[in-house]
């Protein structure tokens, strides 16, 4: 019997968590199926056929002791998915200019490491923007994310250089259309489509994460959502088991990537029927690659 092995957190919190589905259809195929920890300490990695990085989401507090474990799960002789390499460069929001490069449209950005007051009061200037949206190049859970409005007050912009002192960060003009139509995220498992959603933030806020009130809606991936999301993915290589694709809409009506999430996305099993045996079916055609 194959054993596999989910990664996820320590202290789940308040975080919204459903690959029990995942893991209960690959039981039902009879495949030893269990959650641990990555942060777990003498794990015997090399006892599983496979490791898949699910619900590590505080990885980004500790981003080098994250790729650490992953290095030596890579190096126990079972199989990492998604791919050490694929990870470690999704791992820094600068893929998005690399992907720019390959062709796929982004959120305009400017990228910067620290900073002083003409700096961060520069940013509406360089995007033609009075308002943007600043946050790390590595982070997660939209921590350390601030929408921003000019002009900055004195305070704002002693906040801005205290938190990302020796960081690197990037800021975007902030989509409007977030707030209102919101965020498609879609989903493939080794490459194939999977299932869709549309992410809305409650009202007052810009985030959309469920841990921030934003609410969840199953849908039809409406046909130029999965065109920009099929050209988004092809452009990863190698294909991964696992992929989030976010896109949002910007005032031209252009669809646009927000995020490439090829590390622990979310990928809200509960909203589709077929998600979770989908999610599974990829994992079972994976092993019968080994």
């Amino acid at each position: 019997m194959h054993k596999v092995a989910f990664l996820t957190l320590e202290d789940r919190a308040d975080y919204v968590i459903d690959d029990e589905l995942a893991v209960a259809e690959l039981i039902a195929r009879g495949i030893d199926t269990t959650e641990v920890a990555w942060t777990q300490t003498g794990a015997d990695w090399s006892q599983y056929a496979l490791v898949i990085v699910r619900t590590t989401w505080d990885y980004h507090l500790q981003p080098q002791n994250f790729l650490r474990v992953l290095g030596e799960i890579d190096r126990s002789g079972t199989r990492l998915e998604n791919p050490l390499q694929l990870i470690a460069w999704n791992l820094d929001k600068r893929y998005l200019r690399e992907l720019d490069e390959r062709g796929v449209p982004s959120v305009p950005s400017v990228w910067g490491h620290g900073g002083d007051t003409a700096v961060f009061r520069g940013l509406f200037t360089s995007l033609r923007e009075s308002e943007i949206v600043i946050k790390p190049t590595i982070s997660g859970a939209a921590r350390d994310t601030f929408r921003l409005h000019a002009p900055l007050s004195d305070d704002t912009v002693q906040h801005l250089t205290d938190t990302f002192a020796g960081r690197d960060w990037f800021a975007q003009a902030f989509v409007r259309a977030v707030v209102t139509e919101g965020e498609f995220s879609v989903f493939y498992f080794l490459g194939t489509f999977s299932h869709a959603i549309r992410k809305v933030p409650k009202a007052g806020d810009f985030r959309v994460q469920e841990e921030h009130g934003g609410e969840i809606i199953p849908i039809d991936a409406p046909d130029d959502v999965r065109r920009v999301a099929d050209q988004v993915l092809s452009a990863i290589t190698p294909a991964p088991l696992q992929a989030r694709i976010d896109l949002v809409r910007l005032d031209s009506g252009e669809l646009v990537v927000m995020e490439v999430e090829l590390i622990e996305p979310s990928l809200y099993l509960r909203t589709h029927p077929r998600a979770a045996a989908n999610f599974a079916d990829a994992i079972v055609a994976v092993l019968a690659k080994r």
